[in-house]
Order: structure tokens, then C-alpha cells, then sequence
């Protein structure tokens, strides 16, 4: 007999198969990865730096806000390419 587990993922595998990576693509997905932490901690530094020097709690919540905000979005863009690798093209 067959867990609730095991019957979910024999669904989950029928709606949307699996797909299997090869080195080339793992290695750039990867690649993807690092690059993109370090924008993201290039622009928290920037921010950071710039939310110390605010004078305001005005000014350093409209910074913390922009960081939230380029955060999702530089998120949002490797979640894009890395899609695209995913896919196979690039």
C-alpha cells in the first residue's frame, strides 16, 4: 500500500514530468546562481551604506523599500534565465 506521499508524487510527476539536466546546464544554472548573489549583496552593501548615512527613519525606510525592490527584481531576473537554461535556450 502505497503512502499519501508516494501517490502525490506519482501526480505530481504525471501533470509535470521531471526533467533531467545536463552537465553543461548544471554548470551554468550554477554560474547563474553565483553571479546573481553577488549583485545582490553588491546592492545591499550599496544600500546598507546609504541607509547608515540617512539621517531620517523617513529616508532609510524609502532605502530599505528600494532594496526589498531591486532584490525581487534582480530575483526575478535569474529566475528567468535560469528557466531559459532549463528550457534550453539561452
Amino acid at each position: 500500500m502505497k503512502t499519501a506521499y508516494e501517490l502525490a508524487m506519482e501526480r505530481l510527476d504525471k501533470s509535470a514530468p521531471t526533467t533531467k539536466l545536463s552537465p553543461a546546464q548544471k554548470k551554468e544554472l550554477a554560474e547563474l546562481d553565483s553571479q546573481y548573489a553577488a549583485k545582490i549583496a553588491g546592492r545591499e552593501i550599496a544600500l546598507n551604506s546609504e541607509i547608515a548615512k540617512a539621517g531620517d527613519r523617513e529616508e532609510q525606510q524609502k532605502l530599505r523599500e528600494q532594496l526589498a525592490i531591486d532584490r525581487r527584481k534582480l530575483q526575478s531576473e535569474l529566475e528567468d534565465k535560469k528557466e531559459q537554461v532549463r528550457i534550453g535556450g539561452k
